[in-house]
């Protein structure tokens, strides 16, 4: 099987209880809750992504033919050195294309797989690390993981029944978006009003890191 890739790149996770670990991040292109296109975004399932995932024409993108080339395409954004290698799956909506072959190439590869999905495919069950990002107005069928990670305000959540899921932990992400001031301080009132919840910030951005 092909993979659709939009870029790759080596960082710093960003946010998250990783925030800070070395990473190879793999950007899918598309995603099953938007097109990507703004014409789409007023009808879209998730109208605030701020990630562009269309296409694969982005800084160590491109259509790897197999497993194997992509990670070997990973590997060398890591560089030398097998220790603790960290590569994170990510989009637009990474599991419409992570299969068996590819976990088991990236494992072969010495990698710890993260994936940061929107929950409504279920996560393979080879990778190692799952954070769930759900979105309002979407069917979540991914109900246990490490971490959640709930990106605030989000009109229409049902927030108790978030609570019931089966994750290590939760996270609540300030949306960034016109009112990102605004959202700071309500997601910092909803860290404060709920213990089982811890704020995450997108350090990434202050830090000018992709």
């Amino acid at each position: 099987m092909g993979y659709a890739v939009k870029e790759m790149f080596l960082t710093l996770q960003g946010e998250g209880v990783n925030t800070g670990r070395r990473a190879v991040f793999v950007r899918f292109a598309g995603c099953n809750l938007w097109s990507g296109r703004e014409q789409d975004r007023a009808h879209a399932v998730c109208r605030f992504c701020d990630t562009d995932f269309v296409g694969v024409d982005g800084e160590g993108g491109g259509r790897f033919e197999d497993a194997e080339a992509l990670a070997a395409a990973a590997s060398g954004f890591w560089g030398e050195g097998a220790d603790d290698r960290f590569v994170v799956l990510t989009g637009g909506e990474p599991m419409l294309q992570v299969d068996d072959a590819l976990v088991d190439a990236l494992h072969a590869a010495g990698f710890t797989i993260a994936i940061e999905t929107n929950g409504t495919i279920a996560a393979h069950p080879g990778i190692d690390w799952v954070c769930v990002s759900p979105k309002a107005g979407s069917t979540v069928v991914q109900r246990s993981g490490d971490e959640l990670k709930l990106v605030w305000p989000q009109p229409g959540t049902d927030v108790a029944a978030i609570e019931d899921w089966a994750f290590t932990h939760f996270l609540v992400q300030p949306l960034d978006s016109a009112t990102a001031e605004d959202n700071r301080v309500v997601a910092m009132e909803f860290a404060m009003a709920r213990p089982k919840w811890r704020l995450t910030l997108q350090t990434h951005k202050y830090l000018g890191l992709r």
